[in-house]
């Protein structure tokens, strides 16, 4: 096959991502956790030109169903990158990770789509882990969010002369994550704008010790929680634009759980040390908030992203 070919017809993929949560508190576009909320992806090669598109479940009455489909642009996008000729194709998502809550749809879009192209190219160009994460972060812009979908696990993500690196480390298992989900969105775009260029030298020195403080706690003690979590670079500045959001971290935080605005936010994420406590958390948040939250008791995802050619009967 070369650049003049596109792949044969026929050929179909099953693609499945978790949703993530970046920061966790201090680790501010660096740190992010994979969680147990998944998007599927079914990706069928059809006759250049072609372009069938069906969504269900999350977004399913807003997300384009043309060539600037997410998923669309990150798969040619990867078939651009190494040179071939992108086919046809026949998308249906199953969408069940939020959109625009902080829990990494997009991300997720961009690496279900790299991972797609990475089954339709299997046997041609081979899309290792070091590729991955270099077009997602392309994509995307920043790798907190795509290194734990396409890796799982807690992430430490960072970019150097060479391009984005990422590490991957197990959580310990007592650690038990609570998502709080709102009706209402948060553009990613408007809480980074909220940000200062600068910030004080105390409140970047208080994050780099919390930063190394949340990676022994998540890997090694999880009774360090809550003081691991605590942050001065991110979240104070946009607790302004989602008063609902910080109303309920701070109602958490003040009975000592670990609960921080996930990604850009809206969500809240608690990182409970233990199932017991995540009951507990879901019970107080009930009685200090108006505002609907969905609890969501979720495990850490340890897989990462998956892809796989399709078999009859396959589900």
């Amino acid at each position: 096959m070369n650049a003049a070919v596109a792949p044969e017809p026929g050929r179909r993929v099953l693609v499945r991502v978790p949703a993530t949560s970046a920061n966790l508190g201090p680790g501010f576009d660096t740190l992010g956790l994979a969680l147990s909320v998944y998007d599927e992806l079914e990706v069928t090669a059809l006759p250049e030109g072609q372009l069938d598109i069906r969504v269900e479940g999350q977004g399913a009455d807003d997300v384009p169903r043309d060539a600037s489909n997410l998923v669309v642009r990150s798969i040619a996008y990867a078939y651009e990158a190494v040179g071939r000729r992108m086919p046809g194709l026949r998308l249906v998502a199953r969408n069940v990770i939020p959109h625009g809550r902080g829990l990494g749809s997009s991300g997720a879009a961009v690496v279900s789509g790299l991972l797609a192209a990475k089954g339709l190219l299997e046997g041609d160009v081979e899309l290792g882990p070091d590729a991955l994460l270099r077009l997602a972060t392309e994509l995307e812009g920043h790798p907190d969010n795509v290194a734990p979908a396409l890796f799982g696990g807690l992430t430490i993500a960072w970019v150097d002369e060479t391009g984005p690196q990422h590490k991957k480390l197990m959580v310990h298992r007592g650690v038990s994550p609570l998502v709080f989900v709102p009706e209402f969105t948060m553009s990613t775009k408007l809480a980074r704008s909220l940000q200062p260029l600068q910030v004080p030298r105390e409140d970047a020195v208080f994050n780099v010790s919390r930063s190394a403080l949340l990676i022994a706690a998540l890997t090694q003690s999880p009774e360090l929680l809550q003081a691991a979590t605590e942050d001065k670079l991110h979240q104070n500045y946009r607790a302004s634009a989602m008063p609902e959001t910080d109303a309920l971290v701070r109602a958490l935080r003040s009975e000592n759980f670990a609960a921080v605005v996930s990604g850009a936010g809206p969500s809240v994420l608690v990182l409970a040390d233990g199932p017991g406590r995540r009951l507990e958390a879901a019970a107080l948040a009930q009685r200090v908030t108006d505002t609907p939250w969905e609890a969501l008791m979720l495990a850490v995802d340890f897989k990462g992203g998956t892809v796989r050619e399709y078999a009859e009967g396959s589900t």
